[in-house]
């Protein structure tokens, strides 16, 4: 598909998407609305910023996302390079489903409420990543302090290259719970806010898809909103 800039990224076979009961879809399948751009930014900085500074951030980064972002049947695909993609609507408590698929040597993961991140990337000795926990597996909250429960996956669940991998992941105040293809690999850990390693996480962010070093694709990006009672409830739980 070719894109000229400020065009709309529009898929060419526009197939539904059916969200299961309870969730929304977060992309489409047809295009990129409720999406924009940013790199790895402290949320609070940006959205310290006023409205008119904010859409002109938002309307700049869509050049970035219209270079290196496309869609084909029903997938988003990502080139490796470029800003990640951002919800335009922001999210406190969920329940995320997506799936994604990656080449060898890719690097990429998802940022909750925009803080880094559960991880994804190459998990063979060949990816050259083995010295920094590669062998370990997708899935882990990487950014976290090397003591913290959480930073690396419980087990390897990555399947081969070339096929889709799925992710349910669960945020519920600070923590979070993550399976990666039926496979609990992190377990009510709790995330550190990366850019205020002291301080709490936001209340509210966007997710964001980040990529980098190699293509990614995404389907199935659906999220169901967790409301205070249930969300206590998760937290209270012991592992």
């Amino acid at each position: 598909m070719t894109l000229s800039a400020g065009m709309p990224v529009v898929a060419d076979d526009l197939a539904e998407v059916h969200p299961p009961e309870g969730f929304s879809a977060l992309f489409n399948g047809k295009d990129l609305s409720g999406w924009w751009g940013i790199g790895t930014e402290d949320p609070a900085k940006w959205m310290a910023l006023s409205p008119e500074e904010l859409a002109e951030k938002k309307a700049k980064s869509l050049l970035d996302i219209q270079k290196h972002w496309s869609v084909e049947d029903n997938e988003l695909v990502n080139d490796g390079r470029g800003l990640y993609l951002s919800t335009e609507k922001h999210y406190g408590d969920f329940e995320l489903l997506l799936e994604y698929k990656t080449v060898a040597k890719a690097d990429s993961g998802i940022y909750l409420r925009g803080i880094p991140q559960v991880q994804i990337w190459d998990y063979t000795k060949e990816g050259g990543k083995w010295n920094i926990g590669a062998d370990k597996g997708s899935g882990g909250l990487w950014n976290n302090p090397k003591t913290w429960p959480g930073k690396d996956p419980l087990v390897l669940a990555d399947k081969p290259f070339g096929e889709w991998n799925s992710f349910r992941i669960i945020m519920a105040g600070d923590l979070v719970t993550i399976h990666l293809n039926g496979k609990l690999v992190v377990d009510h850990a709790r995330l550190q806010n990366y850019f205020n390693k002291k301080g709490p996480l936001p209340e509210k962010g966007p997710i964001q898809l980040q990529t980098h070093g190699g293509e990614i694709r995404w389907r199935n990006v659906f999220l169901r909103e967790i409301g205070p009672q249930e969300s206590e409830k998760i937290q209270a739980r012991k592992k």
